[in-house]
């Protein structure tokens, strides 16, 4: 039996389950209209509009403040629309659960020598990528054998045989 496929390396993840759940709780909300960058832009059209009514117009003091009020308010909701449909999308939200190392399958590239660290290629979120990795019982492994990690510390992978963990022989 061959590990699942994902790629040309055959690297995917083995996972136990389980989850993020303050990342679930984080991605659930979203932008709050009322927020710094949407005040600063109500400020300026509010500000600007003000300046522009007192300045070069007539109108009576009460009435320009609450056109002044009413652009700044449409200044403000337009920064914010901008903000939360364009800027920021729901698809590409970054999720933690997504980097995690534990349970990624990836190959040796480096031979790992006994106690020694060697280097290991594994895909995440579509890209290929390369660590160092460890032997977690300190054993050596061969160049192009597949690896399971079982954890992630500083920088390095410590990781097991892939026919260890999948029961194969």
């Amino acid at each position: 039996m061959s590990p699942p496929a994902h790629g040309p390396i055959g690297a995917g993840h083995v996972s136990g389950g389980g989850g993020n759940a303050n990342a679930t709780a984080a991605q659930s909300g979203g932008v709050s209209p009322f927020n710094f960058v949407t005040f600063t832009a109500f400020m300026a059209w509010f500000g600007g509009a003000g300046y522009l009514l007192t300045r070069y117009s007539g109108l009576w003091v009460g009435f320009g403040l609450l056109v002044s009020v009413v652009f700044g308010l449409v200044g403000g909701a337009t920064v914010f629309l901008f903000l939360s449909r364009i800027l920021i999308s729901e698809e590409e939200n970054m999720d933690p659960a997504d980097y995690e190392m534990v349970g990624v399958l990836g190959k040796i590239t480096s031979s790992i020598r006994e106690g020694g660290t060697g280097e290991m290629v594994y895909a995440q979120m579509g890209t290929r990528r390369v660590c160092g990795a460890r032997s977690e019982d300190g054993s050596a492994i061969a160049k192009g054998t597949e690896v399971v990690v079982t954890r992630y510390e500083k920088g390095i992978a410590y990781v097991k045989l892939w026919s260890e963990m999948s029961g194969e022989e």
